[in-house]
């Protein structure tokens, strides 16, 4: 049943495609439309199949009991979201860091978490809190902190088209927000050359 479902929504979106088509002056059934709602209804449902996973799942198979007690960073991890205003496309880079409590988490569950948030309608606030707010939930460590730079084709592309204008958000919990030096610490890692 719920198949079957998915289907008529499948068909709904194609038909909402082909009315957008026809809406802004092109013909739906030329032979390079033909098949764009077709593609357009895949890729919106790749976009945002971060509406069908659960994030806290993603950690929660891979944390770990660990003595490690000192700053870890994954930094530098792509993400791709679709702005929840124009439904245009931001992208960039989000880096990550935690003051382990007695518990680590695998390495490639970060960025999976950064995938899971980042493929639903956003704006790149929440997005960088979602993120933040789970690993916290999640590991109890002793602090987290969370940059997220990107470029946003809504500022890009249309309204002021500003090619180089590109935004910075950070949240910052636990140690991150209340210890400065804590806080320094990771954005002076962040400011580095790659060690490799």
């Amino acid at each position: 049943m719920q198949s079957e479902q998915k289907a008529i929504e499948r068909l709904e979106v194609r038909d909402h495609v082909r009315a957008i088509l026809r809406l802004v002056g092109e013909d739906p059934d030329r032979d390079g439309l033909k098949r764009t709602p077709d593609r357009v209804e895949k890729a919106y449902r790749y976009l945002t199949k971060g509406y069908e996973q659960d994030a806290a799942a993603v950690l929660s198979g891979a944390i770990f009991e660990s003595d490690y007690d000192e700053m870890v960073i994954v930094r530098d991890i792509d993400f791709y979201s679709l702005c929840e205003h124009h439904l245009l496309p931001f992208y960039g880079k989000c880096h990550v860091a935690y003051l382990p409590n007695r518990k680590i988490v695998g390495l490639s569950k970060i960025p999976r978490l950064v995938e899971v948030f980042s493929r639903r309608l956003q704006v790149q606030e929440r997005l960088t809190t979602q993120i933040a707010r789970v690993i916290d939930e999640k590991l109890k460590p002793k602090g987290v902190g969370v940059v997220m730079e990107a470029n946003h084709l809504c500022v890009m592309m249309r309204g002021v088209e500003k090619q180089n204008a590109y935004m910075i958000t950070s949240s910052m919990l636990g140690r991150f927000r209340s210890d400065q030096k804590t806080r320094e610490e990771f954005m002076g890692l962040l400011r580095r050359n790659k060690a490799i």
